[in-house]
């Protein structure tokens, strides 16, 4: 395990939706700076994993702790609170508003009675500059304007707008191009260089490999392994995600799985 405390920390997790047991007593820790991937097959836990980070399917039972102190998150309110964002995979961006309304849609900042368009645009612009971000040529640029890679840099920034410690990204490179794929894995781990506790949800291992410090791996709704990246190969992960168990890794769920 990594050396620092979690920002996040899950423990026995469990989901149901009527008599089907989606998560089964899953542990999951984040920590800052870190990028954290976790991976399984279709139908593996992942997004209700993510949806019970994010309040929207708050866990059954289990234990949920933000920076060591345990929370009762119920709601997508609170986990927003205790500085939690997430990226889904559509981004949730409106294509008919520009980079600015939608950096703080729902959240924005008024004088009075009229919107405080130039202190949105500056923060809107500190937010893609903090992440080095040079693709986007204004702020004021419509949304439907934009590449799949740069809507996607939009969204990410969004989430470092609202000073977030921790941001879940789902699948962020899904459907880009290799150039776009690039600018955005770089963004990923310039996020968490900068002290964020991240979250990367993909089914592609080359950018799993690339970008992330650590692997969990979720099979059946159960994890699997929870390991360093470094110490572990595309193979074993493969193994991890299709079988629940891999030669050499010892996992928690290996005996669950295989019994």
């Amino acid at each position: 395990m990594s050396e620092k405390s979690p920002i996040l920390h899950l423990r026995g997790i469990n989901k149901s939706f009527g008599v089907a047991h989606v998560l089964h007593d899953v542990d999951l820790a984040i920590y800052p700076g870190e990028v954290t991937a976790l991976v399984g097959d279709n139908g593996a836990g992942k997004s209700t994993l993510v949806k019970a980070i994010a309040g929207i399917y708050p866990a059954d039972t289990g234990e949920y702790f933000f920076e060591g102190k345990p929370q009762h998150v119920t709601s997508a309110k609170d986990a927003a609170a205790l500085g939690i964002e997430v990226v889904y995979q559509d981004l949730a961006l409106c294509e008919n508003l520009d980079i600015v309304e939608n950096m703080f849609l729902g959240r924005e900042k008024k004088n009075g009675l009229v919107l405080d368009e130039t202190t949105m645009e500056s923060k809107a612009r500190e937010a893609l500059t903090s992440l080095s971000v040079r693709t986007v040529k204004s702020v004021r640029q419509s949304v439907a304007s934009l590449s799949g890679g740069q809507r996607q840099t939009v969204a990410i920034a969004k989430s470092v707008l609202w000073n977030s410690k921790v941001v879940l990204l789902d699948e962020p490179t899904a459907a880009l191009g290799v150039a776009q794929t690039r600018q955005v894995l770089d963004l990923v781990r310039r996020l968490a260089d900068s002290g964020v506790g991240v979250l990367l949800i993909s089914h592609n291992l080359t950018d799993v490999f690339e970008v992330a410090d650590r692997i969990t791996a979720l099979y059946l709704g159960r994890v699997a392994a929870d390991v360093a990246t470094k110490d572990v190969t595309s193979t074993q992960v493969v193994e991890l995600i299709t079988t629940g168990q891999s030669a050499g890794i010892a996992g928690p769920a290996t005996k669950a799985v295989t019994s």
